[in-house]
């Protein structure tokens, strides 16, 4: 089943699945019981891009502080919960859009039944979620390990156990650190069932393992037409996970918007400091709201033919630079005017 055939589900004021946009998940670092801390965060990666953010409710502190948090944000507020289903019942309680909760790790079915009952008389969604590292004994040993067709069928035994409940405000999520055990389980999942995925790779790793862990763990699914919402998980700043999805969605042609910055490698003909103009070009292009590719050249032999498939760029020479538009020289600059020179560009572009 595509993205635009899983059924629509609304977490706040942001509809998931049935062919809308993918949205960009993260999950706070804070103590969700530390109000104005978890609230900065938020704020942070909201201007970052994120629209939906996650975070870990442990204690019944941490619920009675959802709904001072949500006073102050403006995203939906989904509250992520483990083994203890009151917290669940209490965090729907106290305002949150969506809950997330592994129903293997609660108790019973009565005790799930309760959580569902409570979601049903509040009208938020479910997230019902399996992760690798906590397959049942059960699946592991019928599979011969974890594998791809043992969180499957984990995943569908939950969210069957709750549509027995008369509940289908469901969306999924079935995670694992092994990039293409979690392809492959996307596939199958994929087939049967018919609510929204949330996609990521679990426990990816720090800013560099898990960029390209997650970039091409979730280029293979999203690229199957596969996946509804998404996180980057990364060990450090959650505001580098809302870049990498940014980033990854635009590069599967599944969002648009946003300054497009591409760069050369550097080689020999560098006479510029390219790798420290290139991460300034980015940094002050990522508050600029427009819809272009900007690139950033090391040298004037290749930079205007390397820059034509671009909306404008720069290229470096000795102490100077070019300012190309279209593949066509604009100008020459001193080479510490040329992020000032592109700025104006950028700033001026409708004009």
């Amino acid at each position: 089943m595509r993205r635009d055939e899983t059924k629509k589900v609304w977490i706040g004021d942001v509809c998931v699945g049935g062919g809308s946009s993918i949205a960009i998940q993260s999950m706070t670092n804070t103590r969700t019981e530390d109000v104005q801390a978890t609230v900065r965060q938020i704020l942070s990666l909201e201007r970052a891009g994120c629209d939906i953010i996650r975070c870990a409710v442990p204690t019944m502190e941490a619920c009675e502080a959802l709904r001072e948090i949500k006073k102050s944000i403006h995203i939906p507020l989904v509250a992520d919960i483990h083994f203890d289903y009151r917290l669940a019942i209490a965090a729907v309680e106290h305002g949150a859009d969506k809950i997330r909760i592994n129903p293997g790790n609660i108790g019973g079915e009565d005790r799930v039944r309760a959580v569902v009952d409570k979601a049903k008389e509040y009208g938020i969604p479910i997230r019902v979620g399996v992760n690798s590292g906590s397959l049942e004994k059960s699946l592991v040993e019928k599979y011969g390990g974890v594998t791809a067709e043992g969180l499957v069928e984990s995943a569908m035994d939950k969210v069957r156990m709750i549509e027995r409940m008369d509940y289908d405000n469901l969306v999924v999520s079935i995670k694992s650190s092994d990039v293409m055990m979690c392809v492959r389980a996307h596939e199958l999942i994929a087939r049967e069932c018919r609510y929204p995925l949330h996609v990521g790779i679990t426990e990816a790793g720090t800013l560099l393992a898990g960029n390209i862990k997650s970039s091409i763990g979730l280029g293979l699914i999203l690229g199957r037409g596969i996946g509804d919402t998404i996180r980057v998980s990364l060990t450090g700043d959650p505001t580098e996970e809302i870049r990498s999805a940014k980033l990854i969605l635009k590069t599967l042609g599944l969002r648009r918007g946003g300054i497009e910055v591409v760069s050369c490698p550097t080689c020999g003909r560098t006479k510029i400091d390219l790798i420290g103009l290139a991460n300034q070009v980015e940094r002050m292009a990522a508050d600029i709201p427009l819809d272009i590719k900007v690139a950033v050249m090391g040298c004037v032999v290749n930079g205007p033919g390397e820059a034509r498939e671009a909306d404008i760029g720069i290229a470096g020479g000795i102490g100077e630079g070019l300012l190309i538009k279209k593949g066509e020289i604009v100008k020459k600059v001193k080479e510490e005017e040329l992020l000032e020179t592109l700025r104006q560009e950028l700033l001026h572009w409708d004009e």
